[in-house]
């Protein structure tokens, strides 16, 4: 009887254990499903259906992206990215790959040698236009690249009534611009009134060349979206053995050399003073020969 009681509770120990066991799994499987997705999570974060291009859209959107994210390697993730920019028929505007230094130390390790830490940044600012049509799928392969997305900003800005008051404009100017042209031709009579209404059509050309302009940067804006990108890694720290420049007293010569140097300095001073000493060797004979005078004459 006492071994079929231990035999059951045993058993009742084994099925609470496996029961808490499969708790604790499909509580944490709920968890999973259930939490939000991080911001690091760049794939499904940075793609955004305002960077897609409907199939048979009459509509005309300028889409532009702006981006700001953090890579392992600045050179290397700008490298991929301007090879996909490539691939999908976009092209690179602007690239600007620099170092900051953030700060840098001098460590003396011995009389030759100083230690020099440099701690810098390495950032990249970048600007790609690539076809509408390929800009979600550029997105999401930059988003392989990303580390940490510090924010995106994706807008999808509706031009097509403006393209359309352009067009308008347009038809407006030729039709004004013809009525004038007649008007000069056949009715122009005196020379003022011919040179008003000459500048008059050329006011009209230049608007109606003005929204032809406007019409074509815009066309161009809607083809090709344009993408921002700020990207730069951790804080990058390196560290170098330079050679110390050598003080000047390292190239002093011995005592024995400056004594030596002293005693020639000297025999030259000694030099020049009896070259000084020859050289007034006239004033000396005229000083002699008025010496002997004097005694001679004056005493006598």
């Amino acid at each position: 009887m006492k071994k079929n009681t231990k035999f059951t509770l045993a058993w009742l120990v084994v099925i609470l254990a496996f029961s808490c066991k499969q708790a604790q799994n499909e509580e944490a499987v709920s968890h999973s499903e259930s939490a939000p997705s991080s911001i690091s999570d760049s794939t499904a974060v940075v793609s955004s259906s305002a960077a897609v291009e409907r199939k048979n859209s009459t509509r005309k959107f300028v889409r532009t992206a702006d981006i700001k994210f953090k890579v392992k390697n600045v050179a290397k993730a700008s490298e991929a990215i301007e090879d996909a920019t490539t691939k999908f028929g976009g092209f690179v505007t602007y690239t600007n790959l620099q170092s900051t230094i953030n700060e840098e130390d001098h460590t003396k390790v011995s009389p030759d040698s100083t230690l020099v830490t440099t701690k810098y940044t390495v950032e990249n600012n970048m600007t790609l236009r690539v076809p509408n049509t390929q800009l979600d799928t550029l997105i999401k392969t930059i988003a392989r690249q990303i580390g940490f997305l510090h924010y995106r900003v994706i807008k999808a800005d509706d031009v097509t009534l403006q393209m359309l008051s352009n067009k308008m404009a347009q038809h407006r100017s030729v039709s004004t611009e013809k009525r004038i042209a007649s008007a000069i031709d056949h009715k122009g009579k005196k020379l003022n009134q011919v040179i008003d209404a000459e500048e008059n059509l050329a006011a009209k050309k230049e608007a109606r060349d003005a929204k032809i302009v406007e019409n074509v940067a815009l066309n161009d804006q809607v083809n090709l979206s344009t993408l921002t990108l700020q990207l730069y890694q951790d804080q990058t720290v390196k560290q170098e053995m330079i050679a110390n420049e050598k003080s000047v007293n390292a190239y002093r010569p011995n005592i024995g050399l400056q004594i030596w140097d002293s005693f020639k300095t000297g025999w030259f001073i000694l030099e020049k003073i009896l070259s000084c000493l020859v050289v007034l060797w006239p004033f000396a004979l005229i000083g002699s020969l008025g010496v002997l005078s004097y005694k001679k004459f004056v005493k006598k």
